[in-house]
């Protein structure tokens, strides 16, 4: 049983070093609410979920002013929409999205997740009409985030689903394109997707999951950055030992809020997830710990070692803090969200490539990466093609969440506010991959995939 009394050694880390916990996340499964017909299955969807999740929000603000940690989000993520939908018979899902985006603003969340197919090996008539859907869906809503999981390490690489979410990709930035091709900023392409993931926007209610469940993101990169100040000159074995000492600390924080919202909520306790997610504000930045370690600039040479060392400590410190350490746990590096990140591009020191480079030991991929708004679609395809490959032959979780800004050029800096922040047009190539997204078809599975 964790007392309170264990988050006071942490007032520093809240009060100077930006420690927080990023979201609540309520997982809930829909599966009963499924019918033939569509209206009543979107009535079915908003009833359960506001029925479930209507004291979410005022629970954790309630936990949040009584122990004085702040609760960034809280948010929502259901059983993935393509296997809910299936029985509707529709051609177009954006009314799922609709309901689901209306159930958000009913309990008061700021997103909801889970509009998505898992197509790694194939789609089914239903998953084929959600990803048609997409562009649309985001397009309507405001609070609705969607994911494709188009690989695994078991089944290998759908080139045909790749294919199409690099078109869904750009008519989703073109739907959005007043807002800067903001749609995108809620579309994530995933590899070996998480099924308790709290994180958005790739957040869903996977098949073995209970009927609901509270899962925990908690961050803190300002609180690591503050432990290593003090160990500067120290061997690499020393900056280990605080980073898996300052994570314990951070992740019992964690535990501590998921185990009392779940009490409060009468749901079990699912995972916490301790990811160093960084947002824009200053002192709350993963490149910044980066340049700690050693690194001048994030994005020079030995940047990729010192995530490795850092995606590593986190967690070890993360996994002997609880015992139900899940999600994706470890350094998020989403470019518009970390105010050292859009400084390294802005120098020059970080591109595109150097931060496929760095996905290969972070926990998930590029991340909120805007590029032109006339980069072709097969190299959006072939871009995430590339992080697929990552995250299946390294048998870890990788995404693509890639914002064409319209009409954007290298260089330029768009706004998206909040905890999207700004971001700085990257340079991608403009052909070059059209032929191997053409060939479609499936990329098998790696031997390490054969794992019985």
């Amino acid at each position: 049983m964790i007392s309170k009394y264990e988050v006071l050694d942490t007032i520093k880390m809240i009060d100077t070093e930006n420690l927080d916990v990023r979201t609540i996340t309520m997982g809930i499964s829909l599966r009963d609410c499924v019918s033939a017909d569509a209206a009543v299955c979107c009535d079915n969807i908003k009833k359960k979920i506001v029925n479930k999740a209507k004291d979410l929000v005022r629970v954790g603000d309630d936990i949040a002013r009584e122990f004085g940690v702040p609760i960034v989000n809280k948010r929502i993520s259901v059983t993935p929409i393509s296997e809910i939908a299936a029985a509707s018979g529709l051609n177009d899902y954006t009314v799922f999205a609709e309901a689901l985006d209306e159930a958000a603003a009913d309990t008061g969340v700021n997103f909801i997740g889970g509009f998505g197919a898992l197509v790694h090996k194939g789609e089914t008539r239903s998953d084929t009409v959600l990803i048609h859907s997409l562009p649309f869906a985001l397009a309507a809503t405001q609070r609705v985030c969607a994911f494709a999981n188009v690989a695994s390490t078991r089944s290998g690489i759908n080139m045909d689903a790749v294919r199409k979410m690099g078109c869904v990709i750009k008519r989703t930035a073109e739907l959005t394109s007043e807002n800067g091709g903001i749609g995108c900023a809620k579309l994530v392409v995933f590899a070996n997707a998480i099924e308790d993931n709290p994180f958005m926007a790739g957040a869903f209610c996977g098949s073995g999951e209970p009927e609901c469940a509270i899962n925990v993101g908690v961050s803190g990169p300002g609180v690591v950055k503050a432990a290593l100040e003090k160990v500067r000159g120290e061997s690499f074995d020393v900056v280990a030992e605080v980073i898996k000492k300052t994570a314990f600390r951070v992740t019992r924080v964690g535990q501590l809020v998921a185990k009392e919202a779940s009490e409060r909520l009468g749901v079990p306790f699912g995972i916490v997830d301790l990811s160093l997610a960084p947002t824009p504000a200053v002192g709350d930045s993963v490149a910044r710990i980066l340049e700690e370690i050693g690194v001048d600039i994030c994005g020079q040479h030995g940047t990729t070692a010192a995530l490795a060392l850092l995606n590593d400590a986190v967690k070890k410190g993360g996994v002997m803090a609880s015992s139900q350490v899940g999600g994706l746990s470890g350094a998020f590096i989403p470019v518009s969200e970390d105010e050292g990140m859009i400084a390294a591009v802005e120098a020059g020191a970080l591109s595109l490539q150097k931060l496929e480079a760095m996905t290969a030991v972070c926990s998930v991929g590029l991340d909120m990466v805007a590029v032109p708004g006339d980069t072709p679609d097969s190299v959006i395809s072939a871009i995430i093609a590339d992080e697929a490959a990552i995250g299946v032959i390294n048998s870890k979780t990788t995404g693509v969440r890639i914002i064409p800004v319209p009409n954007g050029k290298v260089g330029e800096r768009v706004e998206y506010g909040g905890l999207l922040g700004s971001v700085v047009v990257m340079d991608a190539a403009k052909s070059g991959s059209s032929r191997l997204i053409e060939r479609g078809g499936r990329i098998p599975a790696p031997l390490q995939g054969i794992r019985n």
